[in-house]
């Protein structure tokens, strides 16, 4: 078997491509990779592989020289006659910003980009299954406090909280207009945080979130809000023994941790506190102080409302913030997240146990542990720029 693998020097994308790497069954893995040179190409792949110490094959890992925002893409797809044998299709790449500065980019990666590659997929005679990586998110925010089946999702009503989520759920929905819905598979994992085990994670996405709670201790969010997030090598695990599960039950899965293995803000904050003691206890406020928190950093003490209760708060910050200022570029990037927060979303994740034999996945407070150290490297306000 072959594999075309977009998004293979990503987050996701990469854990993915480790993982398919280890098949006897999959013969080649043809990796589309942004670069001027095949040398740089192979370059970027061979350190997705040495980040964790895994076996790179340079004959079985294949970079193909495009990227998504090719408007010629299909051209130089069909350019390559050893992609004319492509059985398995996984479009893992996307640009994930949450920023609206990016949502231009974002549609243009996410929508047009995958176009261009179905316009090719749908010409492969070989081509057994097209294999979509999405997202949960995709139901909108329209959705509170509630268990999400799969069936729910893509509704064209849905209103977003971002404009990332939109377009996912967009570029699910042109799926069939290119391919027979026996080749589609679409997994939509719920959000991605950090690893289950004792690695350097490959990215800081999401993680930068709980960096930032504990380096602020006081987070204006409910703490008791459910929180669906998964580890990425589980997501990798599951995404690929779906691929291969012989008789799948459905096209569409909900990757995610699902009733039992959601989490909250406080269980993680908690898990991590006691490995900071130079800190303030973690306290949570409604997230109307969120404004006050804003006045203060304007130096407006005078509208600082319930934040005058948290004086130890205050003067941890007098104490960690150069600027004032400072805080408010971490609010513009913490927004986003303190509004997926409030969601309380769970993803039910029913159809994923019953067709794979992986069990339920770690609760985010449980493995969280194993990425202490690399939460503590983590740039929380370059995350902030570009969250």
């Amino acid at each position: 078997m072959n594999l075309f693998l977009t998004g293979a020097t990503g987050f996701l994308g990469g854990e993915l491509l480790i993982t398919l790497s280890k098949r006897n069954d999959i013969k080649k893995i043809y990796c589309l990779v942004r670069a001027k040179s095949e040398e740089e190409a192979n370059k970027r792949l061979k350190h997705v592989f040495d980040l964790h110490n895994d076996i790179y094959q340079p004959e079985k890992i294949i970079p193909i020289l495009a990227n998504l925002l090719d408007d010629d893409l299909k051209v130089k797809l069909s350019a390559y006659k050893e992609l004319d044998d492509i059985n398995l299709i996984v479009h893992s790449a996307a640009n994930t910003s949450f920023s609206k500065n990016c949502d231009d980019q974002v549609k243009k990666v996410n929508i047009n980009g995958l176009e261009h590659v179905l316009t090719w997929a749908k010409e492969l005679k070989n081509l057994e299954t097209f294999c979509y990586i999405g997202t949960a998110t995709i139901c909108g925010k329209d959705n509170k406090d509630k268990i999400i089946k799969e069936e729910e999702s893509p509704n064209t009503l849905a209103h977003h909280l971002v404009t990332y989520t939109y377009t996912k759920m967009m570029g699910e929905m042109m799926l069939d207009k290119f391919l027979p819905q026996e080749k589609i598979l679409v997994v939509r994992p719920s959000i991605i945080m950090g690893d289950s085990v004792n690695a350097i994670p490959r990215s800081s996405v999401i993680l930068w979130t709980l960096a930032a709670f504990n380096y602020l201790r006081l987070i204006p969010v409910n703490k008791h809000s459910k929180i669906d997030i998964i580890p990425v090598d589980y997501a990798a695990n599951a995404i690929t023994e779906l691929l291969f599960v012989k008789n799948r039950s459905y096209s569409v899965y909900h990757v995610s941790a699902g009733v039992d293995s959601a989490t909250d803000s406080e269980l993680c904050c908690q898990k991590i506190e006691s490995y900071f003691p130079d800190k303030p206890s973690h306290a949570f406020v409604q997230r109307k102080v969120a404004n006050n928190m804003r006045f203060w950093a304007k130096g407006r003490m005078e509208d600082i409302g319930d934040l005058a209760n948290y004086p130890n708060h205050l003067d941890y910050w007098e104490s960690i913030l150069t600027e004032k200022g400072r805080l408010r570029i971490l609010f513009a990037g913490l927004e986003p997240y303190f509004d997926f927060i409030e969601l309380g979303q769970v993803f039910d994740n029913t159809r994923l146990l019953q067709d794979i034999t992986l069990p339920k996945p770690l609760p985010a407070h449980e493995y969280i542990l194993n990425n202490i150290k690399f939460l503590e490297s983590i740039d929380i306000y370059e995350g902030a720029i570009d969250p």
